[in-house]
């Protein structure tokens, strides 16, 4: 038999819900199940568990950023909990009190924006209306959204009601900064983290939007509003009804892409197919079309990471891409001409090169040059003819090692840099740290400079030509190295206290131990070496200051010739007379040392 109650409201229902003309999407279909939910399965299971099993908390905190459905989650668990069928977690929709809760009428479900009710008075007044029995509810529901706007007083006024509130009041608490929530309050409630929606299942809602609406629509212009929304369904939501008016009535890709400023791929295709055939002239031709249809180089920066991304995954995982990408094959094209380490490069470069934007001198430099810097770090030896993807990637065979000559008998590295035509001086000087090479060292590589290491049996031959000398002036070996920075400071606070051939054993005040960075040390055992053109073994250790290091004996000696130049002030008899006759004041501060000059002249 038909629930007469049931049959006397479904036309009431279906007219309360029927959407109003002219209603945005969002508001049309926001989702009025827990079924309808996108995105928040972990939530809605935890959920749909304890409404079956009857485990009901007394407060529940939403989290998570704007448009991922925390107040749609707090509306639909209100009818679970007041639907007329009973407490369920799939409410009926049609009973009296769903009705009323979806057009907003319900008497006992409150909705407070905290961002507009911050005051204790606010939060007095709703604390004395929850004493009494709902009206015509099973509960009393209050939904306070944004939470973390609440004044200090307002939280305190609420902590007792929170903790012990009556049987027949919920709190729904709903923020995006959960931080800022008092740890007390936090301690109150059953928490959620809703989560940011993945494009793929916004794609997928849109989709199902758009076929009830009878819109046509491109798959790529949802993609493209997929991941414009970033993790909002409603924000995708509003951006589809721009895109249908926008487009009048249809949703195409290249109206999209107009309305949100996006890129044609086409153009990025195009950049990564002339870099993989190290074309300058078209690369360069490609950006000045994009600059006459004012296209954002910002955006264009961000799109061309996107795509090396998904290329990167192409080579790597090729189930990733999906298979009705419309830009599946030409991803696998160019999976196929760029070798993965180029891709890393280059996915590195347009990172740091949108980070750079705003430092360049215009947005078309900005952008021209981290595709130049992409041109230009090749490996050496590169054949720049030939798609990356094609060449020997097996390593090549040394040349045969001469003879070195005498004035580098014993240097144990040199430092090759390709011509300028293929990596340019200044880039090649832009890379940190290359310029150093170091005892026991792996060869290194990077962008346009390697490293080739001499053969090994010729400088162990000239190292041991001759014995190693005795170092006793290490601190006037010091200022003679060819070192500077912080390796010259770390020569200058060490302190050499042994040497056993061509081992020498340093020590580094505590004070100081900042210094013995790997870095340092190496840039510093490679000054010696080119000094003493041999291989050397440094070892360091920490202890106390001796006043033995270069840089202790160099303040000793000014201390002692600022010392030496205030008593001979003192005694000049002019400055004697103008101190007994005008009680003057020599300021010891004041007094520099005459440094001497080699021809003898006089030197401040």
């Amino acid at each position: 038999m038909t629930d007469p109650l049931a049959f006397d409201l479904a036309p009431a229902a279906a007219a309360a819900l029927a959407p109003a003309p002219g209603q945005a999407l969002a508001r049309k279909w926001r989702p009025r199940n827990f079924d309808q939910l996108v995105g928040q399965e972990h939530v809605v299971r935890a959920l749909t568990n304890a409404l079956r099993q009857n485990r009901l908390h007394h407060a529940y905190l939403l989290t998570g950023t704007r448009g991922v459905g925390k107040t749609t989650l707090a509306r639909v668990l209100a009818k679970a909990l007041n639907c007329e069928t009973g407490i369920t977690a799939a409410p009926c929709g049609v009973c009296s009190a769903c009705v009323e809760i979806d057009s907003g009428r319900f008497v006992d479900l409150l909705e407070l924006d905290a961002a507009s009710h911050t005051q204790v008075d606010n939060m007095r007044e709703l604390l004395e209306n929850a004493l009494y029995a709902p009206t015509s509810g099973r509960f009393k529901i209050y939904i306070i959204d944004e939470v973390h706007m609440l004044s200090r007083s307002a939280f305190n006024a609420m902590l007792k009601t929170l903790e012990e509130p009556p049987a027949h009041v919920k709190f729904i608490l709903a923020t995006t900064d959960p931080q800022k929530v008092p740890v007390t309050v936090l301690s109150r409630c059953l928490q959620f983290n809703l989560k940011q929606i993945p494009a793929p299942q916004i794609r997928e809602r849109l989709e199902h939007i758009l076929h009830q609406e009878k819109v046509s629509f491109e798959i790529p212009a949802l993609n493209l509003i997929g991941r414009a929304a970033q993790g909002s369904l409603r924000d995708a939501l509003s951006l589809l009804d721009q895109a249908i008016a926008h487009g009048a009535g249809q949703v195409e890709e290249a109206s999209v892409r107009a309305m949100l400023g996006t890129v044609d791929q086409s153009f990025l295709f195009a950049l990564l197919d002339a870099l993989s055939r190290r074309d300058g002239a078209a690369l360069l031709s490609m950006a000045n079309e994009m600059q006459a249809r004012s296209i954002s180089f910002d955006t264009a920066l961000q799109e061309l990471a996107t795509l090396l991304h998904r290329v990167a995954l192409a080579q790597t995982l090729p189930d990733a891409i999906a298979a009705d990408d419309p830009d599946r094959d030409a991803i696998f094209q160019l999976a196929a001409v760029l070798a993965p380490e180029d891709i890393q490069l280059y996915y590195q470069i347009a990172l740091q090169g949108r980070a750079d934007l705003p430092l360049a001198p215009d947005e078309y430099a900005g952008f021209t040059m981290p595709l130049l810097r992409m041109l230009a770090f090749a490996p050496e030896g590169a054949d720049t003819t030939t798609p990356p993807a094609k060449r020997e990637s097996k390593p090549q065979a040394l040349p045969p090692a001469r003879a070195p000559a005498a004035s580098a008998a014993a240097a144990p590295a040199t430092i090759k840099v390709q011509p300028a035509a293929t990596a340019p001086r200044a880039i090649a000087n832009a890379l940190p740290a290359m310029s150093d090479s170091t005892i026991n060292s792996q060869p290194r590589q990077a962008a346009a400079v390697s490293v080739a290491q001499k053969d090994p049996a010729a400088d162990s031959s000239a190292a041991s030509s001759a014995p190693m000398k005795q170092i006793d002036d290490w601190h006037v070996l010091v200022p003679a190295l060819k070192v500077g920075g912080m390796a010259r400071m770390l020569a200058q606070h060490s302190e050499l206290t042994r040497q056993e051939g061509e081992r020498l054993f340093l020590m580094v005040p505590e004070a100081h131990r900042h210094l013995l960075e790997k870095p340092y040390r190496d840039k510093l055992q490679a000054a010696l070496e080119e000094r003493f053109a041999r291989r050397l073994r440094l070892e360091f250790t920490l202890g106390q200051a001796t006043g033995n290091t270069p840089a202790e004996r160099g303040d000793q000696e000014r201390q002692a010739k600022q010392q030496i130049a205030i008593e001979a002030i003192d005694r000049d008899p002019f400055v004697r007379e103008l101190v007994e006759n005008f009680d003057a004041r020599v300021i010891d501060e004041s007094v520099r040392p005459i440094e001497k000059t080699r021809s003898g002249e006089a030197s401040h």
